[in-house]
C-alpha cells in the first residue's frame, strides 16, 4: 500500500514536466498524453525496484516514443476540424523568454526535425541532460548524440521560417 501512495505522489508531482517532455517529442498534446500514460503504466509494474523514478520514467518515455516512431504508430486520423488549443504551462521552459511568435516558431522548427534529432534536442536542451545520459536513454553512443545534436542545430539555424522570424 505504501508503494501505491509513493507512486501516486510521484505521478501528481512530476506528470506536468514529463507531459511537456512527451509533447516536445511528439508535437501533439493527445499523443503526448497517451505516451505519458503508457510510460507511467509501465513504470507502475516495475515500481518496487526503481531507484531513480523520474529518470526511469523518462527513459521509458523515450523508448516508448522511439518504438512508436519506428512502427510509424498512428491512432488518430487526420481531420479538417481543428481541436481547441490545449492550455499548457510554460514555467521552466527554456524558450519561455522568447517573445511570442519566436518561441512558437522555435518549437515548430524543432517539430520539423527528424524524430531522433528532436529527441536529442529535447533531452539535451529542454531536460538539460548530459550527453552520457541522453546516450543511455536513446541506447546509442555519446558520439551519436553529439553528431545528432550538431546536425539538429545546423538544421535549426538553416530553417527558413526561423531565419525569417529572427530577422524581424
Amino acid at each position: 500500500m505504501a508503494d501505491r501512495a509513493i507512486f501516486q505522489d510521484f505521478v501528481v508531482s512530476r506528470s506536468d514536466r514529463l507531459l511537456r517532455t512527451a509533447y516536445l517529442l511528439t508535437r501533439d498534446w493527445g499523443i503526448a498524453e497517451d505516451l505519458l500514460q503508457e510510460s507511467l503504466s509501465k513504470a507502475w509494474f516495475a515500481w518496487p525496484g526503481i531507484d531513480e523514478p523520474e529518470a526511469y520514467v523518462r527513459k521509458v518515455l523515450v523508448h516508448t516514443y522511439t518504438s512508436w516512431w519506428r512502427r510509424r504508430w498512428r491512432r488518430e486520423l487526420p481531420s479538417d476540424d481543428l481541436p481547441e488549443a490545449a492550455p499548457h504551462d510554460t514555467a521552466g521552459d527554456p524558450a519561455g523568454d522568447l517573445a511570442g511568435g519566436r518561441r512558437e516558431e522555435l518549437w515548430r522548427a524543432v517539430g520539423r526535425l527528424p524524430a531522433r534529432q528532436r529527441a536529442v534536442i529535447v533531452l539535451r536542451f529542454y531536460e538539460d541532460l548530459p550527453v552520457s545520459e541522453v546516450a543511455g536513454l536513446l541506447g546509442c553512443q555519446e558520439g551519436t548524440v553529439k553528431s545528432q545534436t550538431a546536425k539538429a542545430l545546423t538544421k535549426l539555424r538553416q530553417d527558413e521560417a526561423m531565419v525569417k522570424e529572427l530577422r524581424r
